[in-house]
């Protein structure tokens, strides 16, 4: 079966899937490391991890403060027993289910070694797959379902892997780990933390904001410097967060369990994630080096478009009311 083009996108009533790789093309997004999952990184390699429990706090925390806000105005009236099997339902399992997660130990990340164009994808029994970084798949799949509440919209970013065995058992050909990030825009930020860092550089993705004791940049500490700033949108965007969607304990939660972030300790993959001198270095196929110079012109032409419907807006507005 053949793996759709990259750049290409499959458009249905209620769902979207855009396909980002392989080859791992520009996707016209900035990186961003909304789920925190980069673990790691450095001049060699970058550690990717998809264990977030924040992300699992920031869905079900209001969905708590719900049922809290009802049980406190007892707004239930007399449908006791309808609104006990709603909380059990809706927040006595995720509750139990993230007890079960925090008690479980952190799956290993995947590590990109940039220096070889190489993935090191870790399995459950202690093995290792070493995939060529151009054999790796990704795709953005996003969904959308309209009830009584309204519409709703999900979406992940999933990245694939190929077993590079041949005589590989059923069941063991491929591995891949997927991001609950939305899909769309965000799931192509996500995936360019990892592309942008194999094709681009260490400087063109995020560092790692795991296992950093800095204050200014916590939930906490963040709300207080944008108050000194008296930048006081920003105060109530991080106030909005923390009391909507547990912005704080879901912090405090992924510190708990990922500081620091667990490693590959295996003394041949140490030794495969050591630094090369330059010259060693692997190089870009020409298959890839086109299909990617082919995209930045279409992202340019794309842009000066943009540029040129915006003007052109502004200069029908009437000169009283232009930006």
């Amino acid at each position: 079966m053949s793996t759709p083009q990259a750049g290409s996108s499959k458009k249905g009533f209620m769902s979207r899937d855009d396909y980002l790789a392989p080859l791992a093309i520009p996707t016209g997004q900035s990186p961003k490391d909304v789920l925190n999952t980069i673990w790691r990184k450095n001049d060699v390699f970058i550690d990717i991890g998809d264990y977030s429990v924040g992300s699992f706090v920031l869905v079900t925390w209001p969905i708590i403060v719900t049922f809290g806000l009802l049980t406190y105005f007892d707004l239930m009236g007399d449908f006791d027993l309808m609104f006990w099997i709603a909380f059990a339902c809706f927040v006595g399992f995720p509750l139990a289910l993230l007890v079960i997660i925090l008690s479980c130990s952190v799956p290993l990340p995947v590590r990109f070694n940039r220096q070889r164009r190489e993935v090191c994808v870790p399995q459950k029994d202690g093995s290792y797959w070493i995939v060529p970084w151009e054999t790796v798949t990704a795709a953005a799949t996003q969904s959308s379902s309209v009830s009584q509440a309204g519409k709703t919209t999900q979406g992940l970013l999933i990245v694939g892997f190929r077993n590079p065995d041949p005589d590989a058992k059923k069941g063991k050909t491929d591995w891949s780990m997927g991001f609950n990030c939305g899909g769309g825009r965000t799931a192509m930020c996500l995936w360019e933390c990892m592309r942008s860092y194999m094709e681009i550089g260490p400087d063109a993705v995020p560092d790692s904001r795991l296992n950093r004791n800095i204050y200014e940049e916590s939930q906490i500490g963040s709300i207080v410097t944008s108050f000194r700033k008296k930048d006081y949108r920003d105060v109530l965007q991080g106030v909005f967060f923390i009391v909507a969607f547990g912005a704080y304990v879901a912090e405090k939660l992924q510190n708990l369990k990922l500081a620091p972030p667990p490693s590959l300790t295996d003394p041949t993959i140490i030794e495969w994630s050591r630094p090369l001198p330059p010259e060693q270095w692997a190089k870009r196929s020409p298959e890839l080096d086109l299909a990617i110079k082919q995209r930045e012109a279409e992202l340019e032409i794309i842009h000066a478009e943009e540029v040129a419907k915006e003007a052109a807006y502004r200069d029908s507005l009437p000169k009283s009311t232009r930006p």
